[in-house]
């Protein structure tokens, strides 16, 4: 298996969490991402804009979510960075805010990079962070 980073990942270096498609079960993740990059010894506040670009995009998601919807969430860790990837199955019709949006310009400015994609009834976010050298 092979992610964004270009590095290989075996199965021990990848969480799956998946929680209600419901603004109260976001903490859960947010919590989540927090507790690994903290596992990856980034900073304090590279933990903080990871935990709020998560949430931005989870945000992003759940507008355009089915009912009744799960979001399933991905965590791949590699030695310098964490990417995460929340799918959600999405209602007809349903279009991601577009990359001009201010949505798109937290999600870029908070990670090393973002991408989404939305196709067959699904919407997927992905957010790659690396950590800051020196450390």
């Amino acid at each position: 298996m092979t992610q964004l980073t270009g590095q290989p990942t075996t199965d021990d270096d990848v969480v799956h969490l998946t929680v209600p498609a419901d603004g109260g079960y976001l903490g859960v993740l947010r919590t989540a991402t927090a507790g690994l990059a903290a596992r990856l010894q980034f900073a304090l506040d590279e933990i903080e804009d990871l935990r709020i670009a998560v949430d931005e995009a989870c945000a992003m998601l759940l507008a355009i979510a089915t009912r009744d919807a799960e979001l399933d969430c991905r965590f791949a860790v590699t030695d310098d960075a964490l990417t995460v990837e929340v799918t959600v199955p999405t209602v007809r019709g349903a279009t991601l805010p577009a990359e001009s949006s201010f949505a798109w310009k937290v999600l870029t400015a908070l990670t090393t990079s973002a991408a989404a994609t939305a196709a067959d009834g699904q919407a997927t976010i992905s957010l790659l962070t690396r950590r800051a050298s020196g450390y």
